[in-house]
């Protein structure tokens, strides 16, 4: 059965080079949100299981997203993908739930390893 993805960022550019990069044998549903709003509305919605997640967006950021998901105690496996590399996000992140930080520009490979590394590969 296909896991639902949800890939929020609001840059279409780096949507479409997360959405390359995803392996080939993952059988998943794609489902996009450019901004914080739009990815809790498609984490209610059921269409995150998992979900990738920039941290600089309108709206609503990611630290934001990751609040209400650790508030709600989602079920949401979440990865953020962020050029905000400061050890200060990065521990920030991990204490609100994520599974795991990738820097951007993302590494395809990288990526593989991460989903091996959380269980979804």
């Amino acid at each position: 059965m296909a896991i639902n993805v949800t890939i929020a960022d609001d840059s279409k550019m780096s949507r479409k080079s997360v959405m390359r990069a995803l392996p080939d044998e993952w059988d998943v549903n794609i489902h996009e949100a450019t901004n914080g709003k739009e990815a809790i509305v498609n984490y209610a919605q059921g269409l995150a299981d998992v979900m990738f997640l920039d941290l600089t967006m309108p709206e609503m950021d990611g630290f934001q997203v990751l609040e209400h998901l650790h508030e709600i105690d989602a079920k949401s496996v979440v990865i953020v993908i962020s050029a905000d590399i400061q050890p200060y996000a990065q521990e920030r992140v991990k204490q609100l739930g994520a599974a795991s930080f990738i820097q951007k520009p993302l590494d395809p490979a990288q990526l593989k390893h991460v989903l091996h590394g959380v269980g979804l590969l």
